[in-house]
């Protein structure tokens, strides 16, 4: 295989790890844990694996040996920066317990286990993905892990092959499955020991004790460092006014993190609007109102940070694609089966009368966006619904009122943008390969504990790597209950940007000033060599919130 040079070089970058991983490991068990609501159902849901408690490693003078361990590993879901990372650090933990433990990888995510597709993962296949991005030394998929027969036919190779160890590295409901499958397999007596790992660039998988998921660091700096090469030429040319939606379905945290690394003039933070009960009409006028303001200063341009799932916050859109989830949930294929013309108005009837009253007001492909095949979690793919060319077009109308009225005179020329895919799969930054390869190597330490039913945890991250803290915490501790597919389900309870916290109170004191002027940064691409300051930074979002 060709490298570049810089592929050659991170070839060689060594993850610096937290001192208790380094020698001998010894565990030390907390005390018992609950979910962080609907503890009744929870608990009833999951008897085997309920209440555990959390744990920490300390370093120990006693060396860490033990008989060789098979183990196997997934990756499930989306692609996020550091995953090779964590395999590699599960990898070199295993062959720390015994050099004769060996590590197979299912293919192409949960699929391959229960498919019986996998591979050995060895020191030279290893070797070639370390300090990479993307997840294609094994692939990864979307299947959900939740009946029986695909628990049972995974149990089949699992045997086989001798793996008393799963790992699946993945983000909420990635994670939710691992423990409903570390749950069955306890429950039946499977010597089968199944962690999570988490990931997601999204940044929606974080509490007290997960602070950061991983990818979520180089993702915001690449979309970052595009963002400000935007601004750049948008200073440059000084007219054009760009719309850029940033990844995130579920939270805001990438378009909060992006608006603080690059001081864009407007970033909409969708659980504000979600909280002061906007509009859609809101959110266009307030757009328009910064527009306006900087067009009479002669400055015909800017930017706009949009997150993806905008649309889902408003309260308005939020009811219309619950019901049609709901709906779509027990009519699929009803609704598939009505002519492409007619299904606006089939969908308009069977609606209540609030909802297809917005349904019918929407433009037809923002209409017919809401209607495309939803995810494998029964949620609407709001990546697909084009949010920044609908502001970008309500702006224009809007201002096109205004300057008839005689309220704008300047000129408005929008272009539009979605970042998303360039982010997932980048080669991680200095904190992600180090973070990365401490959850893998924190995951090999819950292996050897012998526990199950446990998220690999690393925390105090804003310090040096030597100093972070490594354990694990009960997935249990961080379920609730949610309606999904029309039915009530265990579920990861999501991380929504806190309106609370630092972050976004550093945003609102900053963003009135960075809307009338132009306060760009120009982040320039990741740094992976050079001062600790200069490339070892985490995001601005994980040091505001461990700010003293």
């Amino acid at each position: 295989m060709i490298k570049s040079a810089l592929q050659q070089a991170r070839s060689k970058y060594s993850p610096k790890l937290p001192k208790a991983l380094e020698g001998g490991v010894k565990t030390v068990f907390g005390a018992a844990t609950q979910s962080v609501s609907d503890q009744e159902a929870i608990a009833k849901l999951f008897p085997n694996t309920y209440g555990l408690p959390k744990l920490t490693f300390e370093a120990s003078s006693e060396a860490t040996s033990g008989t060789p361990i098979n183990g196997g590993v997934i990756l499930s879901g989306g692609q996020a920066p550091g995953g090779h990372n964590v395999i590699a650090g599960l990898f070199d933990g295993l062959k720390k317990i015994h050099p004769d433990s060996r590590l197979y990888g299912f293919l192409m995510g949960p699929d391959g286990l229960v498919q019986h597709n996998y591979i050995e993962l060895t020191a030279d296949i290893i070797d070639e993905y370390r300090n990479t991005g993307g997840f294609d030394i094994i692939g990864s998929g979307r299947t959900k892990l939740e009946e029986t027969a695909q628990f049972d036919k995974g149990l089949e190779i699992l045997k086989k092959l001798d793996i008393r160890a799963l790992v699946i590295i993945g983000g909420d409901d990635s994670n939710t499955n691992a423990a409903v499958l570390a749950e069955y397999y306890k429950s039946i007596g499977a010597p089968v020991q199944v962690i999570g790992c988490p990931k997601t660039i999204d940044g929606d998988l974080k509490n007290e004790q997960i602070e950061t998921s991983f990818g979520f660091d180089t993702a915001t700096k690449v979309y970052a460092e595009v963002i400000g090469n935007i601004q750049r030429d948008c200073n440059s040319a000084r007219k054009y006014w760009h719309f850029i939606k940033l990844m995130g379905r579920s939270a805001s945290h990438i378009a909060l993190e992006c608006a603080l690394q690059v001081q864009p003039n407007v970033a909409i933070i969708s659980e504000e609007v979600e909280a002061k009960n906007l509009t859609l009409d809101d959110v266009v006028t307030y757009i328009a109102e910064v527009v306006a303001a900087r067009a009479a200063k002669g400055e015909n341009f800017g930017t706009v940070l949009i997150p993806e799932g905008l649309i889902e916050f408003i309260p308005a859109f939020k009811a219309l694609i619950a019901e049609l989830n709901d709906y779509l949930a027990h009519h699929e294929a009803e609704f598939r089966a009505v002519p492409a013309d007619e299904q606006r108005a089939y969908v308009a009837e069977h609606l209540s009368a609030a909802n297809s009253a917005l349904y019918a007001s929407l433009p037809a492909t923002v209409a017919r966006q809401l209607t495309l095949d939803r995810d494998p979690h029964g949620n609407v793919q709001v990546s697909l619904i084009e949010t920044e060319k609908l502001l970008a077009e309500m702006v224009a109308t809007k201002l096109a009122a205004w300057k008839e009225e005689g309220r704008f005179t300047g000129k408005f020329s929008p272009l539009t943008h979605f970042f998303g895919y360039e982010g997932r799969c980048a080669m991680p930054s200095n904190f992600d390969a180090d973070y990365c390869y401490a959850l893998g190597r924190t995951a090999a330490c819950l292996i050897a504990s012998g526990v199950t039913g446990y998220m690999s945890s690393v925390q105090n991250l804003t310090a040096p790597a030597t100093e972070w803290i490594a354990g694990g915490i009960p997935t249990t501790m961080m379920m609730n209950m949610e309606r999904r597919h029309g039915e009530m389900k265990p579920v990861i309870q999501k991380a929504l940007v806190d309106l609370q916290g630092k972050p976004f109170a550093y945003f609102v004191a900053n963003r009135a000033e960075w809307a009338k002027d132009t306060c760009f940064i120009y982040p320039g691409p990741i740094q992976f060599y050079g001062e600790p300051e200069l490339c070892d930074q985490p995001s601005r979002t994980l040091s505001l919130e461990q700010a003293k």
